[in-house]
């Protein structure tokens, strides 16, 4: 008998065919029966109609930093309630594990560099993670059995050579022996199911200290010397980040890459591409790290975001204000005296100068402030001025836009959200977009989800992206939209029976509606432990999502069933070769 019947549903399979329409049975998990409407006999205890609605495979997310929050949240919203089924973690070189047992104040130190660098509260991280792991394996025990999501991690080199070396991983370089036993380590991690390894060698990453990241001391035979490792196991992958990933790589950089791709003999992939037509250059010189690898037998993969995701920024907060080259001395003083600071035009026009220096990077889109909106305000002299555009502002009040955005955020005690406008909205921008998506080596993803909680919402981009394929601009047609989000990432990572629906898959399925399908605004909630902030959008037009089988979404709500798995290397990946 099936567990559960979709009768007449749309189905894009995942694997780009021409979509059908199909009755698709359930049993035990799995896939049970795909075919045409009406000749699936076999009785079914539950049983749906699906007429109208399109039945696609769950959406795997390749970029995410869930590591801490399923703890608290199994359900991994709101990326699950836009369709993600599958969530990869442990990324840009930072995880919870492995933890040295003998020093607790690893962990301290761990959760004040997530906070940091990733954006996370550290009153969850503090409450709503018990910490009580000190192997990778027991960190993906410890998720076992308890999430709605499947998900598999990479692990940190952060975390190894922390374990190793403790305090002086940040600054230090690693003896012969110690390298041997961060290698040890990354075994003993892919044994336990890690999927490989993540680095960081960027430059925007620094710790809680302020101080750069572990990794980022790595010289490149460490990291090649990491990256062979990796090559000894089944289903392992590399993922890596560099200064270059922000603008354009380095020829070092792209060395480097190249290096540890070929070495592993495993695809790297890396986060996240920046498409502008306004830096025409900027595609073909990133790509080019991806045609030099499959030269040297490696393959080097780029994601990048299928829509625009508007991040805030704030002059009271860390930010990605506060990375303009120049500008972290002076955002980095006590209130009052960086008000001082910015109201003074001599230090104002040096930071506008820096900010739209060569050196500043992808930065510089952050510094046409005339296209910030304003967002929440929090004084009597703000009033009225939420959801206006600051050049309009400062044109009113004859100011320059860069002075006008500090006398407001002044009046708050700097506490004003600021949404910049993107730069890259236009219509030669999307298609370089949908010309750059057909790129072998160019995946979508690179949501972010679980990190910048109170800054940025990458997760809807799933159905966001559905919606204008259908009703928007419609770049590429249904069916290959689905299996850019779908198979695609699945046949990157290796999963074993995930990213397509056919007989004997995981039953990992999206039930929506095309007329609907989209996603809300994103709105700022207080639903963390301890009560703080962090952005979330509501899914549109979702009717079902079903995890190994399992409905775990109706309607945008959570039903509550956690029937998600950790996803071990070996075990449910499978080798993606280079050569």
């Amino acid at each position: 008998m099936l567990d559960h019947l979709i009768r007449g549903a749309t189905l894009v399979d995942g694997t780009g065919a021409p979509a059908r329409t199909a009755d698709v049975g359930i049993r035990g998990g799995l896939v049970a029966a795909v075919a045409a409407p009406g000749t699936v006999t076999e009785p079914a205890r539950t049983a749906e109609d699906a007429s109208g609605l399109v039945l696609c495979p769950g959406f795997v997310d390749p970029h995410t930093h869930y590591d801490a929050q399923l703890f608290w949240d199994p359900y991994a919203t709101p990326s699950m309630n836009h369709g993600v089924t599958t969530v990869a973690g442990g990324n840009c070189g930072f995880t919870l594990a492995p933890l040295h047992p003998g020093r607790p104040e690893d962990a301290d130190y761990t959760r004040r560099m997530m906070s940091k660098v990733e954006g996370m509260s550290l009153r969850a991280l503090e409450d709503g993670v018990d910490w009580t792991w000190s192997g990778f394996g027991e960190y993906l025990d410890a998720l076992e059995g308890r999430i709605a999501v499947n998900a598999g991690f990479m692990v940190g080199h952060c975390a190894l050579r922390r374990h190793v070396m403790g305090a002086d991983a940040v600054g230090g370089q690693p003896t012969a022996a110690q390298l041997d036993r961060m290698t040890a380590l990354l075994h003993e991690a892919m044994d336990a199911g890690a999927w490989g390894l993540s680095t960081t060698q960027s430059s925007t990453h620094s710790d809680g200290d302020g101080a750069p990241v572990a990794s980022r001391h790595a010289r490149p035979d460490e990291l090649i010397a990491l990256a062979r490792a990796v090559g000894d196991h089944e289903g392992t992958q590399l993922e890596a980040i560099v200064a270059g990933c922000l603008d354009r790589f380095t020829d070092a950089e792209i060395d480097l890459l190249v290096a540890m791709s070929a070495a592993a003999g495993r695809p790297l992939n890396w986060n996240v591409l920046t498409i502008d037509a306004a830096v025409p250059d900027r595609v073909p010189r990133q790509l080019a790290a991806s045609e030099r690898a499959r030269r040297a037998g490696g393959r080097i993969v780029a994601l990048t975001m299928p829509i625009l995701t508007p991040m805030n920024m704030s002059l009271g907060s860390f930010c990605a204000l506060n990375l303009i080259p120049g500008w972290g001395t002076v955002l980095g003083l006590p209130v009052p005296e960086r008000i001082a600071e910015l109201r003074d035009p001599a230090v104002r026009t040096e930071m506008l100068r820096r900010a739209g220096s060569p050196e500043a990077g992808v930065f510089r889109r952050l510094a046409d402030f005339g296209r910030y909106v304003i967002g929440d305000t929090y004084s009597k002299e703000n009033e009225g001025l939420t959801g206006r555009v600051v050049r309009d502002i400062a044109a009113e009040r004859g100011q320059d836009p860069f002075a006008c955005l500090v006398d407001i955020c002044a009046n708050d005690d700097l506490r004003t959200v600021l949404w910049p406008m993107p730069t890259d909205n236009d219509p030669a921008s999307w298609a370089l977009r949908a010309e750059t998506w057909q790129h072998e080596d160019v995946m979508l993803g690179g949501s972010d989800a679980g990190a910048h909680l109170d800054r940025m919402c990458g997760a809807p981009y799933t159905t966001r992206f559905l919606g204008d394929c259908l009703r928007g601009r419609r770049l590429v047609p249904l069916e290959q939209a689905v299996r850019m989000l779908s198979d695609d990432p699945a046949r990157l990572f290796g999963l074993r029976g995930r990213g397509r629906i056919e007989e004997g898959a995981y039953a990992d399925l999206v039930l929506f509606d095309p007329e609907r399908i989209d996603a809300g605004p994103a709105t700022l909630v207080h639903d963390l432990p301890g009560g703080s902030p962090r952005l979330d959008a509501r899914a549109v037009g979702i009717v079902s999502v079903r995890v190994n089988g399992v409905e775990t979404v109706r309607d945008d709500e959570v039903t509550g069933a956690i029937p998600g798995r950790v996803l071990r290397s070996g075990r449910d990946t499978e080798t993606v070769a280079t050569r």
